[in-house]
Protein backbone atom coordinates (compact mmCIF):
# COMPACT_ATOMS: atom_id res chain seq x y z
CA UNK A 1 0.00 0.00 0.00
CA UNK A 2 2.83 2.39 0.84
CA UNK A 3 4.36 1.81 -2.60
CA UNK A 4 1.07 2.67 -4.34
CA UNK A 5 0.67 5.79 -2.26
CA UNK A 6 4.23 6.86 -3.03
CA UNK A 7 3.73 6.26 -6.75
CA UNK A 8 0.45 8.17 -6.67
CA UNK A 9 2.06 11.15 -4.92
CA UNK A 10 4.97 11.13 -7.39
CA UNK A 11 2.56 11.00 -10.34
CA UNK A 12 0.47 13.87 -8.95
CA UNK A 13 3.58 15.96 -8.33
CA UNK A 14 4.94 15.31 -11.83
CA UNK A 15 1.54 16.07 -13.37
CA UNK A 16 1.18 19.34 -11.42
CA UNK A 17 4.69 20.49 -12.41
CA UNK A 18 4.04 19.55 -16.04
CA UNK A 19 0.74 21.46 -16.14
CA UNK A 20 2.34 24.52 -14.50
CA UNK A 21 5.22 24.44 -16.98
CA UNK A 22 2.83 24.23 -19.93
CA UNK A 23 0.72 27.08 -18.53
CA UNK A 24 3.82 29.25 -17.97
CA UNK A 25 5.05 28.51 -21.51
CA UNK A 26 1.67 29.48 -22.97
CA UNK A 27 1.61 32.67 -20.88
CA UNK A 28 5.03 33.72 -22.20
CA UNK A 29 4.01 32.97 -25.80
CA UNK A 30 0.81 34.95 -25.26
CA UNK A 31 2.79 37.97 -24.01
CA UNK A 32 5.01 37.78 -27.10
CA UNK A 33 1.89 37.66 -29.27
CA UNK A 34 0.47 40.75 -27.50
CA UNK A 35 3.80 42.51 -28.03
CA UNK A 36 3.66 41.73 -31.76
CA UNK A 37 0.09 43.06 -32.01
CA UNK A 38 0.99 46.24 -30.12
CA UNK A 39 4.04 46.84 -32.32
CA UNK A 40 2.05 46.28 -35.50
CA UNK A 41 -0.53 48.80 -34.23
CA UNK A 42 2.24 51.39 -33.78
CA UNK A 43 1.95 51.14 -29.98
CA UNK A 44 5.49 51.10 -28.55
CA UNK A 45 4.30 51.60 -24.92
CA UNK A 46 1.97 48.61 -25.43
CA UNK A 47 4.88 46.59 -26.82
CA UNK A 48 6.92 47.51 -23.74
CA UNK A 49 4.29 46.00 -21.40
CA UNK A 50 6.12 42.70 -21.86
CA UNK A 51 9.23 44.15 -20.21
CA UNK A 52 10.06 44.50 -16.52
CA UNK A 53 9.33 48.09 -15.51
CA UNK A 54 12.54 48.49 -13.53
CA UNK A 55 15.87 50.30 -13.63
CA UNK A 56 17.42 46.81 -13.62
CA UNK A 57 15.95 45.82 -17.00
CA UNK A 58 18.86 44.98 -19.32
CA UNK A 59 18.75 45.48 -23.11
CA UNK A 60 21.74 44.40 -25.19
CA UNK A 61 21.83 45.52 -28.82
CA UNK A 62 24.24 46.76 -31.45
CA UNK A 63 25.02 49.87 -29.36
CA UNK A 64 25.94 47.86 -26.27
CA UNK A 65 24.15 47.37 -22.96
CA UNK A 66 21.38 49.68 -21.84
CA UNK A 67 19.85 49.45 -18.36
CA UNK A 68 16.39 50.52 -17.33
CA UNK A 69 12.85 50.46 -18.62
CA UNK A 70 12.70 54.20 -19.38
CA UNK A 71 15.93 54.13 -21.39
CA UNK A 72 14.81 51.08 -23.34
CA UNK A 73 11.47 52.72 -24.15
CA UNK A 74 13.24 55.90 -25.26
CA UNK A 75 15.62 53.88 -27.43
CA UNK A 76 12.71 52.17 -29.19
CA UNK A 77 11.01 55.54 -29.76
CA UNK A 78 14.23 57.03 -31.15
CA UNK A 79 15.01 54.12 -33.48
CA UNK A 80 11.41 53.60 -34.64
CA UNK A 81 9.92 57.12 -34.82
CA UNK A 82 7.06 56.32 -37.21
CA UNK A 83 5.07 53.47 -38.75
CA UNK A 84 7.38 53.30 -41.78
CA UNK A 85 10.36 52.64 -39.49
CA UNK A 86 8.38 50.23 -37.31
CA UNK A 87 7.07 48.17 -40.21
CA UNK A 88 5.33 44.88 -39.48
CA UNK A 89 6.89 42.68 -36.80
CA UNK A 90 7.00 38.90 -36.91
CA UNK A 91 8.54 36.65 -34.25
CA UNK A 92 9.58 33.06 -34.88
CA UNK A 93 10.08 31.37 -31.53
CA UNK A 94 12.83 28.76 -31.75
CA UNK A 95 13.20 27.68 -28.14
CA UNK A 96 11.40 28.13 -24.82
CA UNK A 97 13.06 26.67 -21.74
CA UNK A 98 11.63 26.97 -18.25
CA UNK A 99 14.63 27.13 -15.95
CA UNK A 100 12.67 27.14 -12.69
CA UNK A 101 9.22 28.01 -11.42
CA UNK A 102 10.04 31.71 -11.85
CA UNK A 103 12.64 31.87 -14.65
CA UNK A 104 12.59 31.11 -18.37
CA UNK A 105 14.80 31.53 -21.42
CA UNK A 106 13.45 32.20 -24.92
CA UNK A 107 15.33 32.26 -28.23
CA UNK A 108 13.84 33.39 -31.51
CA UNK A 109 14.06 35.36 -34.71
CA UNK A 110 12.54 38.77 -35.36
CA UNK A 111 11.74 40.29 -38.73
CA UNK A 112 10.43 43.73 -39.66
CA UNK A 113 8.79 44.01 -43.06
CA UNK A 114 9.32 47.66 -44.07
CA UNK A 115 8.37 48.41 -47.69
CA UNK A 116 9.55 52.04 -47.49
CA UNK A 117 12.75 51.58 -45.48
CA UNK A 118 13.89 48.04 -46.27
CA UNK A 119 13.35 44.88 -44.26
CA UNK A 120 15.52 44.10 -41.25
CA UNK A 121 15.74 41.19 -38.85
CA UNK A 122 17.87 39.16 -36.53
CA UNK A 123 17.83 36.89 -33.53
CA UNK A 124 17.02 37.46 -29.88
CA UNK A 125 17.40 35.78 -26.53
CA UNK A 126 15.18 36.79 -23.65
CA UNK A 127 15.49 36.10 -19.96
CA UNK A 128 12.08 36.01 -18.32
CA UNK A 129 11.25 36.18 -14.61
CA UNK A 130 7.98 35.71 -12.83
CA UNK A 131 7.82 38.77 -10.58
CA UNK A 132 4.85 39.34 -8.30
CA UNK A 133 3.00 36.62 -10.22
CA UNK A 134 3.63 38.16 -13.68
CA UNK A 135 6.01 36.94 -16.38
CA UNK A 136 8.20 39.81 -17.66
CA UNK A 137 11.32 40.14 -19.79
CA UNK A 138 14.23 41.10 -17.53
CA UNK A 139 17.01 40.88 -20.15
CA UNK A 140 16.80 41.17 -23.95
CA UNK A 141 19.74 40.50 -26.26
CA UNK A 142 18.71 41.34 -29.82
CA UNK A 143 20.93 41.46 -32.87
Amino acid sequence: MLRRTTLFVLFCTFFAVSVRAQTDRQTILSILDRQTKAWNAGDIPGFMKGYWESDSLMYIGKSGIRYGYAGTLENYRKNYPDRAAMGTLKFDILHVQLLSKDAAFVVGKWHLTRPEKGDIGGHFSLTWRKIRGQWVITADHSS
